[in-house]
């Protein structure tokens, strides 16, 4: 048969086995992801039947929004990985946070610690509106701070759209970026796909990452994905290898 004629895996069939996931908001009751430990465990025992061998969840801190700070994060992870482990759920987890690139942030990082993904690599975002003012200089003063930014979905930022360009120019500045995998299936839309697939075939991203926060997430996994390129999606899903705890 034709390579163009055979059906497109299912999304959840692409992550069994060893898939790190490194976006995710599982915490209860600290930002707009699970509202509860009940909801947690739901979406701990989904991740733990897709196969998905580790994940590490990433709270917002958005200061104006979702004002949490690292340690009530460490906290709260802490306590939910004994909650998990009562309810016999045992895939390992870790806990970082998703940062809002705004002014606060610029001042934040300069003179607090960044709760990373795994060693200077940190988990960066920014309005669906627009981009901040002093964006390129918060990349800057970021990685002069010694971290590295790992954009989350870029594919989403429609004001990027209509001048991919700029998604050069941002991993010019040093961005790395992390693909939403739902994007894949359609879950946000068919313009968001279309920048995603021309993303993925420009080689632009370096990671994966679920960004799951409740059941209709987790239900968009059981879809077929929606985009060609397929190789090149294995091959980013296989990067996320690198934060494996």
């Amino acid at each position: 048969m034709l390579s163009f004629l055979k059906s497109k895996p299912y999304l959840k069939d692409l992550l069994s086995g060893d898939f790190v996931d490194i976006h995710s908001h599982l915490l209860p009751g600290i930002d707009d992801g699970a509202k509860n430990i009940a909801d947690t465990t739901k979406l701990a025992t989904s991740f733990q039947e897709m196969g998905i061998a580790q994940f590490i969840t990433t709270p917002h801190i958005s200061h104006y929004i979702w004002n949490n700070s690292p340690e009530a994060i460490i906290s709260k992870h802490a306590e939910t990985k004994i909650l998990l482990e009562s309810e016999n759920i045992k895939i390992p987890f870790q806990a970082a946070a998703e940062y809002f690139m705004d002014d606060w942030f610029e001042s934040h990082f300069q003179n607090e610690k960044l709760l990373t993904l795994k060693d200077n690599y940190v988990l960066v975002e920014m309005s669906y509106m627009n981009a901040p003012v002093q964006l390129y200089k918060i990349l800057f003063d970021l990685q002069v701070a010694g971290y590295i930014p790992v954009l989350a979905h870029p594919e989403r930022y429609l004001f990027y759209h209509k001048n991919l360009n700029e998604y050069d120019k941002l991993k010019k500045a040093g961005c790395l970026f992390q693909l939403n995998l739902l994007a894949v299936v359609g879950y946000y839309g068919g313009e968001i796909t279309k920048v995603a697939e021309q993303l993925l075939k420009k080689g632009m991203y370096d990671f994966v990452g679920t960004d799951v926060h409740h059941n209709n997430h987790i239900a968009s996994f059981n879809q077929k994905i929606k985009i060609d390129s397929l190789p090149v999606l294995k091959e980013i899903i296989a990067n996320n290898q690198f934060f494996k705890f």
